[in-house]
């Protein structure tokens, strides 16, 4: 998608259906690289998990946003002063039910476009922690699934480190568990992602068990909710 082609969604609950609707959002400037690549993979096996998967990726770099400006005005109304195409990204953020979000490894931490994304959802922190009109209850977060995914040149173990507890804000600010991590280092050492023995196959068959796992989640509360409204009220008897 670009610019503002991404459209104006609603904001919407998970209905009982069991079709499931993954989000793909990539933060790298870098276009059809290691991440992005990885997110790909990612998203095919969420396409591959079965009919009624709704599937869509967004880019960062083509969309036209400015970063927050730490003005606060959100902790008055939650509403954020700027309008782009941050604005309905949030909108189909809040609709669907699994979300990932990609991004390589920048001096310990994620890019810049992913960060500017995230540092935008304040208003939602703010109707989350200040003016307590925003609420996720258990069952929601148990049927929505964040997932990070991210690359890195080195060989460290620990050089996703920085990244994770922004992720980890991000997700449960919007509402989302953080259910997995798709991370690949080494990619000096294997020459990119495609050299890498394991890393693709392993984000096609996250891709797919993430999805069959909100199915099952979403059928069970649907089957609990039928049940619900088939349970009649005795007759009063007088």
């Amino acid at each position: 998608m670009t610019g503002t082609s991404l459209g104006k969604s609603k904001i919407s609950p998970t209905g009982n259906s069991s079709d499931v609707s993954v989000l793909g959002i990539s933060g790298s400037p870098h276009r059809h690289g290691n991440t992005e690549t990885l997110l790909d993979a990612f998203l095919d096996g969420a396409r591959d998990a079965g009919a009624e998967v709704e599937v869509e990726k967004v880019v960062i770099k083509n969309l036209i946003y400015r970063s927050c400006q730490g003005c606060n005005a959100c902790h008055k109304d939650g509403v954020c002063i700027l309008t782009d195409d941050f604005t309905p990204l949030f909108e189909k953020i809040l609709s669907v039910d699994v979300l990932a979000i990609a991004s390589p490894i920048y001096s310990m931490g994620i890019t810049a476009e992913l960060k500017s994304l995230i540092d935008r959802a304040q208003p939602y922190w703010a109707r989350k922690f200040v003016l307590k009109t925003l609420y996720f209850d258990y069952g929601h977060y148990q049927s929505h699934k964040g997932l990070f995914i991210s690359t890195a040149g080195q060989s460290w173990d620990h050089v996703f480190d920085g990244a994770f507890p922004v992720v980890n804000a991000f997700f449960s600010d919007m509402g989302f568990e953080y259910y997995d991590n798709v991370i690949a280092n080494k990619m000096d050492e294997y020459g990119g992602i495609k050299g890498h023995p394991a890393a693709m196959n392993d984000a096609f068959a996250k891709g797919q068990k993430v999805v069959r796992v909100v199915k099952k989640i979403k059928k069970k509360k649907s089957s609990e909710e039928e049940t619900d409204d088939s349970v009649q009220a005795p007759p009063v008897v007088e």
